[in-house]
């Protein structure tokens, strides 16, 4: 029962994720990786709400975790397609784009993430 609870909410978080790179590259252009940056400032922000309501104010049962924290957003989240998309704006001698990946993936990521925390805690 886990695994069809982790790959039904990994389907949903990786169909989102391919409809927000698709939006992204569509409204902003492909030369940035906009796609990749939006689901991972998200997926912090929502895994900081939910893991902190779930561990301090709500009592959920176990399939909920897996399904949004382990499928939905192991989904959702694309640090493989981050590190790839890194590594090839390096190969392609794009230094600045890849400096700005890494930093802005990294550091928006974990503001997101200190955000969401924050925000379920005032909730």
């Amino acid at each position: 029962m886990e695994i069809l609870v982790v790959a039904i909410g990994g389907a949903i978080g990786s169909v989102a994720r391919y409809l927000t790179s698709g939006w992204a590259a569509a409204r902003f252009g492909a030369d940035f990786p906009y796609g990749t940056l939006m689901v991972n400032v998200v997926g912090c922000f929502i895994i900081g709400v939910f893991m902190t309501l779930t561990t301090e104010r709500l009592i959920i049962g176990p399939y909920w975790r897996l399904f949004i924290a382990v499928g939905f957003l192991g989904g959702l989240t694309t640090f493989s397609s981050f590190s790839y998309e890194t590594i090839r704006l390096l190969q392609e001698a794009d230094m600045l784009r890849a400096f700005y990946n890494a930093g802005l993936n990294v550091l928006i990521g974990f503001t997101a993430t200190l955000l969401g925390i924050g925000a379920a805690r005032f909730l």
